[in-house]
């Protein structure tokens, strides 16, 4: 196996799959390959709905192509998975995209390809769900007629610093000689360089534990800051003067979504119960962070209420609906926590977010955005996502968007200490 004749097939154009595909791209015969037709239309139009990838970028991968034809990837013979991997409503794994991705795959691998998976599972699911289901349906041995890898994907949506090519990348492969490979092959666009792991299973646990501990991380802050609320300390403050020792984690408390932090956790555990050993201390961090969404909501109401302002049909203002700022990414979005709560205590409910796809908003959460902020009109004003537009709009314009006896909640710690009513 050599570089000389790889041609790539990435399956999954999402936050993952393009800038692999387009940093391939510019090396290698690539197509991309994605069942959502609007997608591959909008990206042979040369625009990316996710913002990761600009026209510039998208135009200097000259060797890339994009379709919603399986059939037009078969001559490939490097193949790369990155299909997202959600949770239940029940926080077990759902390995539904990928076994469908892997079924894809299998029908149209050939002998001798590689195929690499980079969506985030427990340690063993790649060798024990995804290689099995490719053997099936193609009929071809593993390590025999066809071989596999894994490197776990380490986008940081709306990120601009931490890019593809600037991180470092895992790889490992099936045996010796693929791991070599593979990790050549991705060495080849990575400019930060790789790190080959022994096997498999272990660049499996190694994605799975970087956001679990990120995800254990927040959840002490956010105990933290529910201390610190009921001692009447402001949490920030006290975060900044920790700061100043050189080994004090810089965190902050919220709520964490998104498509990695508040998902890879579960897939961990799940696997730890499947052997027999029950987590504690991982699923205790989940616990607080799941419950961020319905504490800001019942912080909320508490402080409208000690203000007098009448709590049933009172009118509230969430600034911010996608997981984290500047970024339009809303899956697994706990902002819509705080709604469901508010509108739980019969309050009326507007959310405003520029960066939200106002259709995608509305065919997942059933919310219609607003689009134009009224002054005068609100109750409570929910700084829920720290977008750059939130913070440019200063303490006075937010004031404005509340009656004469309102309330502002500084979830995210967009305004200077001391000018919202409550904080997190």
């Amino acid at each position: 196996m050599n570089l000389d004749n790889l041609k790539i097939g990435i399956i999954g154009l999402g936050y993952v799959g393009l800038p692999l595909a387009v940093e391939f791209g510019k090396k290698y015969p690539t197509i991309g390959f994605d069942i959502n037709q609007d997608r591959v239309e909008e990206l042979n139009s040369g625009k990316d709905s996710t913002l990761e990838c600009t026209n510039e970028e998208l135009n200097s991968a000259s060797y890339l192509s994009y379709t919603s034809e399986l059939s037009l990837i078969k001559d490939c013979n490097f193949y790369v998975v990155t299909v997202p991997t959600p949770i239940t409503d029940d926080n077990s794994p759902d390995l539904t995209p990928l076994k469908k991705a892997s079924e894809a795959v299998a029908r149209i691998i050939s002998t001798n390809d590689v195929v690499v998976f980079e969506s985030t599972v427990y340690p063993g699911a790649t060798e024990e769900v995804c290689i099995p289901i490719i053997e099936k349906v193609s009929g071809l041995k593993f390590n025999e007629d066809f071989f596999a890898g894994y490197s776990p994907e380490r986008i940081n949506p709306g990120d601009k610093v931490n890019r593809l090519t600037t991180i470092r990348k895992i790889t490992s492969g099936s045996n010796d000689e693929i791991a070599e490979f593979v990790d050549c092959v991705y060495k080849s666009i990575i400019d930060a360089g790789t790190h080959k792991a022994s096997n498999i299973k272990v660049a499996e646990a190694a994605k799975v534990i970087e956001n679990t501990q990120r995800d254990l991380n927040i959840a002490i802050i956010n105990e933290f800051a529910k201390i610190f609320n009921k001692l009447n300390i402001d949490t920030e403050e006290v975060l900044k003067a920790a700061g100043t020792k050189w080994n004090f984690l810089p965190f902050k408390p919220g709520l964490v979504g998104g498509h990695c932090i508040s998902v890879d956790p579960y897939y961990l555990t799940h696997k730890a119960q499947e052997v027999g050993y029950r987590p504690e201390v991982i699923l205790a961090g989940r616990r607080i962070n799941d419950g961020m969404g319905e504490y800001v909501a019942t912080q909320l109401v508490k402080k409208l209420a000690s203000e007098k302002i009448h709590i049933d049909e009172a009118k509230v203002l969430i600034m911010g609906f996608t997981f984290k700022g500047d970024c339009p990414d809303v899956r697994n979005t706990k902002i819509i926590d705080i709604v469901r709560e508010l509108k739980d205590f019969n309050m009326s409910v507007d959310v405003y977010d520029t960066w939200a796809c106002k259709r995608e908003v509305k065919e997942e959460y059933g919310i219609d955005l607003i689009d134009v902020l009224e002054e005068g009109l609100y109750d409570g004003i929910v700084l829920a996502v720290d977008h750059s537009e939130t913070k440019r709009m200063g303490i006075d314009k937010l004031r404005k968007l509340g009656k004469n006896s309102h309330i502002i909640y500084d979830v995210k710690h967009v305004l200077n200490i001391g000018d919202a009513d409550l904080r997190l």
